[in-house]
């Protein structure tokens, strides 16, 4: 059985980096037009969740027109509901696609509402029939082993803590489980506030690193920036306008875009 590709963004899938990084991808499936889902799971909490999706599906048909890109919406928008991700004929668009895409919105509610769904099964099989998996931001958050309550702590000021992950990487065979962590060089806050991973500052995240419930690396991922896993290899690439940084136990390895790192500094615990 064929495996598809993984790319992981840090931010900025509508940049001049992100649509750098989108040409390379669907140039690499072999096949036009490309059939694209959008899963809007992340934002499924938000009454606009349908045109925060749209305007990604737009850009795409506007940038990569050398494509075609045919981009139906998945409103997997949450369990229980009338978009329920387990409901077959929403979930049905996700098995089909070449290329599937989520990204804005809450890590935490999109882990908890895609967890044992009909919807993740289908992304599992699309990825072993080749399809590319691109996660941004939120998404790419709920699909590590453990999840930052990012919107909980900065919005609202919930205690710190970590919530149950989607597994993604793992569940895809990959034999790699990290805690992934998007946003990682922000700078929105300016000199006097720092939002950095992922909006918590360098302080909070050192005590949320004491909070892990497992020894799981972490890969920090910088805005317009993205980490790729191509089939039939064990090195990802990375490409964009940052660099990417593992933590692992005690060790931290910074790769900047136009490199590359192994498969293995994401598996398991490095020893000092």
């Amino acid at each position: 059985m064929s495996t598809g590709t993984l790319a992981l963004f840090g931010s900025g899938e509508t940049s001049s980096q992100g649509r750098k990084i989108h040409d390379y991808l669907m140039s690499r499936l072999g096949v036009s037009p490309v059939h694209v889902a959008m899963l809007e799971t992340p934002a499924g909490f938000q009454p606009n969740a349908d045109a925060v999706y749209r305007k990604i599906g737009e850009f795409m048909e506007k940038s990569l027109q050398n494509f075609h890109p045919q981009v139906e919406y998945v409103q997997a928008h949450k369990k229980g509901s009338a978009f329920d991700p387990d409901n077959p004929e929403i979930a049905a668009v996700l098995t089909g696609a070449d290329y599937i895409f989520s990204g804005p919105g809450s890590p935490t509610y999109a882990a908890r509402n895609l967890q044992s769904t009909l919807a993740l099964d289908c992304i599992t099989t699309a990825f072993h029939d080749g399809a590319t998996i691109a996660l941004s931001s939120a998404a790419a958050i709920a699909a590590g082993s453990s999840v930052m309550r990012v919107y909980e702590v900065f919005k609202a000021g919930a205690d710190l803590g970590w919530d149950n992950g989607l597994h993604l990487l793992r569940l895809l065979g990959l034999d790699i489980d990290p805690v992934i962590v998007t946003h990682w060089n922000n700078s929105e806050g300016g000199a006097g506030l720092d939002t950095t991973h992922c909006y918590v500052g360098q302080e909070r995240f050192d005590l949320l690193l004491g909070m892990l419930p497992n020894s799981a690396p972490i890969l920090g991922i910088d805005e317009h920036t993205a980490c790729i896993l191509e089939p039939n290899s064990d090195t990802f690439r990375v490409m964009g306008a940052g660099s990417i940084t593992i933590i692992n136990g005690s060790t931290t390895t910074v790769v900047p875009s136009g490199g590359t790192f192994p498969l293995h500094l994401l598996r398991g615990f490095i020893a000092a």
